[in-house]
């Protein structure tokens, strides 16, 4: 028996120190319900873990912006149904004007109506908001420019590539009455400057100009306009299609994931009624086809709008999927099995009281050495 070294009692305490090791892991498991508390549990597995909880954090917060970009869309759309009834009403008074037995000031009465209508679509445009940016004043609508005084981009759609857009020489030839006289109408285009081959101008409105082409290809010019003017002639105009104004709604986790919202441009101008009256039998037959158009106009916008918000109800409904999957992944790879850990836990705490026990009875043995020494 020797005295100076008691193997035995190292050999316990050692066993010892394992088990207490192994019992606080267990503790600390049971406590976070995490089965990777640390780095050096697993070090690939949190490292995955880690990516996986902040791309659920991101795609969490991508789904509250397309909840929002909902929220968006259905505050303009409900504005745009004012502008829609507005419209019909004003339709309403063109018919009537255009109807041969009123009075002068049957029409006045009729025109002052149709006036207040208008300003009130003036309004509904520059007051309309979310979260204070305005919606329906241009401000989320593609953007163009031209070198031009006379002639500026009003609209071009999307199937128009960004760059820019040459056009030779444009003449535009105004009727006695302050319309445009599409048939002596002219402009031409240089091949290979932008334009697809056969693009022509198909229609005119208020002081516009529609450039249309293959494949959805459409430009609308508005031109600088003065009263009396008879013909507007514009030599070497270059349009620069940005292609950007549109807003952006961030609806996924990582860069790029995102969704282009344009909200086209709500005002007279655009719609085509800038310069609509009913105080003329003739200026009523006008503004019958004139609302007609607006009324097309904002009913293709409210049908985008529209389009905008089903695709982000299925964004919505495809992140929620998303979530679901990814969380049950990461409890996969970071949560404990209670169960499982609690029995390890048990088994390792009825360890460490037998090595306590041991390790007391060994640390006797060397007492057992005065016996040898009475």
């Amino acid at each position: 028996m020797k005295i100076s070294y008691n193997a035995a009692a190292m050999h316990a305490n050692n066993a010892l120190n394992m088990s207490d090791n192994k019992v606080s892991q267990s503790l600390r498991r049971l406590s976070s319900g995490l089965k990777i508390t640390a780095a050096k549990d697993n070090p690939s597995g949190y490292a995955i873990g880690r990516r996986m909880d902040a791309q659920i954090g991101g795609v969490s917060v991508a789904t509250q912006n397309s909840n929002r970009g909902i929220s968006i869309i259905e505050t303009a759309d409900g504005a745009l149904t004012e502008v829609h009834d507005m419209l019909q009403r004003m339709n309403e008074l063109a018919v009537k004007g255009a109807h041969g037995v009123l009075t002068t000031d049957d029409r006045e009465m009729l025109n002052a109506e149709l006036k207040q209508l208008k300003e009130e679509v003036t309004r509904i445009a520059q007051d309309t908001e979310f979260n204070g940016q305005p919606l329906l004043d241009g401000t989320f609508d593609l953007r163009g420019y031209t070198d031009s005084q006379t002639a500026s981009v009003d609209y071009y759609s999307d199937e128009v590539m960004a760059k820019n857009y040459k056009i030779d020489a444009l003449a535009v030839t105004y009727n006695a009455d302050g319309t445009i006289d599409l048939d002596k109408t002219k402009a031409s285009f240089t091949a290979g400057e932008g334009f697809p081959e056969g693009v022509e101008i198909t229609s005119v409105g208020q002081d516009k100009v529609t450039i249309t082409g293959e494949q959805d290809f459409e430009i609308t010019l508005a031109l600088n306009h003065e009263e009396g003017q008879n013909t507007v002639v514009c030599d070497g105009i270059t349009l620069d299609i940005t292609g950007i104004g549109a807003m952006d709604l961030q609806t996924g986790a990582n860069e790029g994931q995102q969704l282009a919202i344009r909200i086209p441009t709500i005002s007279l101008s655009r719609l085509g009624i800038e310069r609509t009256e009913v105080d003329t039998e003739e200026s009523s037959s006008r503004a019958i086809e004139e609302v007609k158009g607006a009324i097309q106009y904002v009913s293709d916008v409210r049908s985008r709008l529209g389009a905008y918000q089903n695709r982000l109800e299925h964004t919505v409904s495809n992140l929620d999927v998303t979530t679901e999957n990814m969380t049950s992944a990461y409890s996969r790879i970071m949560d404990v099995d209670m169960a499982q850990e609690m029995t390890a836990y048990t088994t390792q705490q009825v360890i460490s009281q037998a090595a306590t026990s041991m390790l007391a009875q060994a640390n006797e043995r060397p007492s057992q050495v005065l016996q040898l020494l009475q």
